[in-house]
Parts: structure tokens; sequence; C-alpha cells
């Protein structure tokens, strides 16, 4: 009995043993483990708050280049009207070129001349047909009769 003692304690020992490491370690890591998280999740916000930051930037940039852009269309707008009524030799000319300029079909309407008509009918898609051929569609078209 005496040797059997040393057999069996010396795995009882070390499961004791790991048990206790174990449980040393696990404390330890708990503690360092919410410093580490509270890092990250500092780190994420600020990087999130950057971010906010250049997002608000990008639009307000945006806008006052959209508010530009328009006023410069408007700039160019009157300019070119100005020019029009300055420029043009006669009033049917000078109704046309403001007309171009200012997108009302109402005034395109009353300004247009007779060669200026449009056609009702639609484009063609098809060669024409000679009186008595069959369509395309008919069921024999494209085979020669024999007669």
């Amino acid at each position: 009995m005496e040797q059997s003692l040393p057999v069996w304690l010396i795995p009882v020992l070390t499961l004791v043993g790991g048990i206790i490491i174990g449980l040393i370690l696990a404390r330890v890591m708990r503690r360092a483990a919410p410093g580490k998280t509270q890092r990250q999740l500092d780190d994420l916000q600020e990087r999130f708050d950057s971010y906010q930051s250049e997002v608000v930037t990008h639009f307000n940039t945006t806008a006052n280049l959209v508010k530009k852009l328009t006023q410069n269309y408007q700039d160019v707008q009157q300019h070119l009207s100005q020019g029009a009524e300055r420029l043009a030799l006669d009033e049917i000319s000078r109704e046309r070129l403001l007309a171009s300029l200012v997108d009302e079909p109402k005034t395109r309407e009353r300004i247009k001349g007779p060669q200026d008509t449009d056609s009702s009918e639609p484009p063609r898609d098809y060669a024409t047909k000679h009186e008595g051929d069959p369509s395309m569609l008919a069921e024999g078209y494209g085979l020669k009769r024999n007669v």
C-alpha cells in the first residue's frame, strides 16, 4: 500500500495545482481584459467621431459648391439674355434666342416657323413593302412558290 499512495497522490496534486493556477490566471486576465476592451471602445468611438466630422465637412463643401454652381448658371443665363436682347438684329431673331434660353413650350410653339413642323409618323425600322408582297409576319414570308 505504501507504493500505491504516491501513484494516486501525484495526479491529484497535479490536478489541484492546475486548478489553482487556472484560477489565478483567470483573475489576472479578468483584471486586464476590461482595460483593453475599454481602450478598443475608446479608439472605435474616436474613429467614429472623426468619420462623422469628415461626412459633415464633405456635405457642407458639396452644398457650397452646388450653391456656387447655381449662381454661376444664373449669371450665364442673365449674360446670354442680355446678349440676345442687345445683339439680335430683328424681333423674330430676338424672340428665338430668348426662347432657346428659356425652356418654355408655349414660347417655342409661338415662335415655330413652317419648317419646324413635327411629323406625327413614327420612324420606320423596316423596309417598305410593295403592294402584293407578304408582310414579314406572314407564314409564307420568304418561301418561294412553285407555280
